[in-house]
């Protein structure tokens, strides 16, 4: 795992995520251009069951690396889905071959709710869309950080 966004190669696909115990967001980007887009959301329970639905997202989408989101507290410090994250980020790492990049995640699920909720989208359509926006914050996060470094 690498908390740095620098990342020599210039293109590529990028798959971010946004994970969570029962739903994990995901948004896709390309490097060339550094725009994030949301994608999708893994209805999944298991770790198994969401490493093979990232899998199959992996087979499709072919990408260079990948973004996980790193949840914290407001200050920054470390809760349970840090270190819940962290094992996932390792997991991943060893599933794929591919680099893990974290971005800190704290405030996106609210940033999505609020845009979404600007666009007119409420209720249950707006619960799974808030994790496929938030990842898609996050990787442009993360595409953001790499145009500054």
């Amino acid at each position: 795992m690498n908390a740095d966004v620098d990342y020599a190669d210039t293109h590529g696909t990028v798959l971010a995520f946004d994970l969570g115990l029962k739903r994990t967001g995901v948004a896709s980007g390309e490097l060339s251009i550094g725009v994030a887009h949301p994608l999708t959301v893994i209805q999944a329970e298991s770790t198994d069951a969401r490493l093979a639905a990232i899998g199959k997202l992996i087979a499709e989408w072919q990408p260079v690396l990948l973004v996980l989101g790193l949840p914290t507290h407001g200050d920054g410090s470390e809760h349970e889905m840090t270190r819940v994250a962290k094992n996932f980020a390792r997991k991943l790492e060893s599933s794929f071959k591919l680099p893990v990049f974290w971005v800190d995640e704290r405030h996106t699920s609210t940033a999505a709710e609020s845009e979404l909720h600007a666009r007119g989208i409420h209720g249950k359509k707006n619960k799974a869309l808030v994790d496929a926006v938030a990842a898609q914050l996050i990787l442009q996060g993360f595409f953001d950080a790499r145009l500054i470094a």
